[in-house]
């Protein structure tokens, strides 16, 4: 980074410090490659994307285990003709059932079957043993309450 002046100019904002220049550089490098590390162990161990692990635990925790697709797209944080491809993919393995709103005939939920909540618990391990491994053991000296209520100020 260029040389920062010592004091700022009156109403200008203040410079980084080296602390904080470190974590905003850092940052970009976390939200790269913490879900390739996470999606990377998930294939290898549980033949099956990240994205379709939350896709099947966002289902799991819904009411009924069944959301609108809109819903799941955000909840997942893909766009809807993404999300559509994912859960095309889990219905072809029987873990998703795609049905037509019955108040709506133009929305469609989808909704988890036994056998992809069965999947999910199969798959559970795997996932948490990388977001500890990749992510929260590296947290230790942290308090993960004041981190978690910072990082939902920033999501807004």
């Amino acid at each position: 980074m260029a040389s920062r002046p010592t004091t700022p100019p009156n109403g200008a904002p203040r410079p980084l410090t080296p602390d904080e220049e470190a974590v905003v550089r850092a940052l970009p490098l976390l939200l790269y490659a913490l879900p390739r590390a996470i999606d990377a162990d998930m294939a290898r161990e549980q033949r099956m994307s990240n994205t379709e692990y939350l896709t099947l635990m966002f289902l799991s925790e819904a009411p009924d285990r069944r959301l609108r697709m809109q819903e799941l797209a955000r909840a997942i944080e893909m766009s809807l003709s993404g999300t559509s491809r994912i859960v095309h993919r889990l219905e072809s393995e029987g873990y998703i059932e795609r049905m037509q709103c019955d108040t709506d005939g133009r929305s469609w939920h989808a909704s988890l079957t036994d056998a992809g909540f069965t999947r999910l618990e199969q798959a559970w391990p795997t996932n948490l043993a990388a977001v500890r491994r990749h992510f929260l053991d590296h947290l230790k000296d942290l308090d993960l309450k004041k981190l978690a209520a910072a990082l939902r100020n920033i999501a807004g």
